[in-house]
């Protein structure tokens, strides 16, 4: 393979597959609400229910202590309480008002929302289904409180990837609140959000696009444009564009979003630091390299003044930057072959640094973290180990590539750079030596960039006409080939990505 051709085409495409920590929310955080919108909600729908046709009882009170204080854990994330007072709920509901009344409905939604977030879906979906059943009852097929019920449902199979079965209760509850609410109420604006979010997810971009600016729109008109929703939504539109290749339309609406966050929080907000990069790296997609870099460099000096220096964030940082400059590099090597090779140096010591960072996130530290801000706190969690590990691979790669244009300058007859073989080699050791952590070697995405590693490596080997004539490489070179077919295999029973 030319790796003149796969070099330019990798550091023009990799921007799309940028990591979480910086600039993609988790899609599970993304596409479902806080759980205590269903709670909340159905327990303010609650209240509009209670009138004089209700006897009031000792079930009563207890009904309402034991929802209120279960709600109240809940919000505190203390799961196991709020469980107990949900079920003593339920039970007082069922002596107070009988099995079949939206009491109970309630109490069944409360701990379906529950089980929910503690992915017990085996126990959430029985109580979604009774308590919607029970609405049906008690207020016929068509209330909005059938709707409301409905739209947690659907959280929950999204929540699950199960599409189809979001899909269909996301479109009844949406035909129930437009009836009943109205096209310009914020909650039908919210199905019809969560609906689009489905149909991204199917990869039926056009109708995803109409719903999600269709619900922008109504948060605009009420006067919420510039509520942190709406930019959610904003974000999602703007990832439906990247998705369709129109990325003009995408620039504009991060551009937007900038625009609100540093009106609303200044450049002393990691949120507004998020925004400007993933506009960055859409005006590096579209070739605006010096725009792309100012932003990306501005990202670094805000990420610095509320970060230790060793926070993956910056190590990500540094990574972007570099790629904008290896573009530059090799923008500026017709008209300006020094400048080009100084923009190329930068770059390669920006990759070290990335390196250096990522990899110190991954092997514990004795050390402190320093004090800035809560923000700073020590990498522990799994996400932010596979962000770390991530980080470091697609350095790594960089790193090669970046090697591999050098050698290519240098007009060499052979396509071999060793120290891009060492780079890639440095990859698969750090999967290797970290592969014993389930949470690493299980992530779709750290096994991507890997499987890159190891086709960029394999790309490298066979075209290194020393090894080529060496018996004993081509074992190695097939130990390889062997690893990419396995890990490609893994990557399809979990859905992963494929390079």
């Amino acid at each position: 393979m030319d790796f003149s051709v796969w070099t330019s085409w990798y550091l023009l495409l990799l921007w799309a597959f940028i990591l979480g920590v910086n600039v993609t929310p988790a899609l599970a955080e993304e596409v479902s609400p806080p759980a205590t919108t269903g709670i909340d909600a159905e327990i303010s729908e609650l209240r509009k229910i209670e009138d004089g046709s209700v006897i009031s009882n000792i079930h009563t009170s207890k009904w309402r202590v034991f929802t209120d204080s279960g709600r109240d854990l809940f919000l505190q994330g203390k799961l196991e309480e709020a469980e107990k007072l949900f079920l003593s709920a339920l039970q007082e509901a069922k002596e107070g008002f009988g099995d079949r009344d939206p009491h109970v409905a309630s109490a069944y939604n409360n701990l379906a929302e529950l089980y929910r977030v503690k992915k017990a879906f085996n126990k959430a979906e029985p109580m979604y289904l009774e308590a919607i059943s029970i609405l049906e009852e008690s207020f016929g097929q068509d209330d909005v409180r059938v709707g409301a019920a409905l739209h947690n449902l659907g959280q929950f199979y999204l929540m699950q990837r199960k599409l189809e079965q979001a899909r269909g209760v996301y479109e009844r509850a949406l035909k129930i609140k437009r009836r009943v609410l109205g096209e310009a109420h914020p909650d039908y604006a919210d199905t019809m959000y969560h609906l689009g979010t489905v149909l991204y997810l199917q990869g039926k971009y056009k109708d995803s696009e109409a719903l999600v600016r269709d619900s922008i729109r109504i948060l605009e008109d009420g006067g919420q444009g510039e509520s942190m929703i709406c930019i959610k939504r904003l974000r999602q539109l703007a990832e439906i564009y990247i998705k369709s290749d129109r990325n003009e339309e995408a620039e504009s609406v991060l551009r937007k979003i900038l625009h609100i966050m540093e009106l609303a929080k200044g450049w002393n907000s990691l949120e507004t630091v998020v925004a400007a990069e993933r506009l960055a790296l859409t005006l590096q997609s579209l070739g605006n390299l010096k725009e792309a870099q100012d932003l990306l460099e501005r990202c670094l000096d805000a990420r610095r003044a509320l970060l230790p220096e060793d926070h993956i964030q910056i190590a990500a940082n540094f990574l972007h930057i570099a790629r904008v400059k290896m573009l530059d590099s090799n923008k500026l090597q017709k008209s300006n072959v020094y400048q080009a090779r100084a923009e190329l140096d930068m770059a390669k010591d920006l990759l070290s640094k990335s390196i250096s960072v990522a990899r110190g996130n991954l092997v514990p530290s004795m050390k402190g973290k320093g004090n800035k801000q809560s923000y700073g706190a020590s990498m522990t969690t799994a996400r932010s180990r596979q962000s770390a590990m991530m980080i470091l691979l697609q350095s790594l790669n960089t790193l090669s590539l970046l090697e591999m244009t050098k050698l290519e300058r240098e007009e060499s007859k052979d396509p071999y750079s060793s120290e891009a073989e060492s780079a890639l080699r440095q990859c698969i050791s750090a999967y290797k030596e970290f592969l014993t952590e389930k949470s690493l070697s299980d992530a779709p995405g750290v096994k991507a960039e890997y499987l890159l590693c190891l086709k960029h490596l394999v790309d490298l080997l066979s075209d290194n006409k020393t090894s080529s004539t060496d018996r004993s490489s081509k074992p190695a070179l097939q130990e390889l080939k062997d690893e990419i077919k396995r890990v490609e295999v893994e990557l399809s029973k979990k859905g992963g990505r494929r390079s």
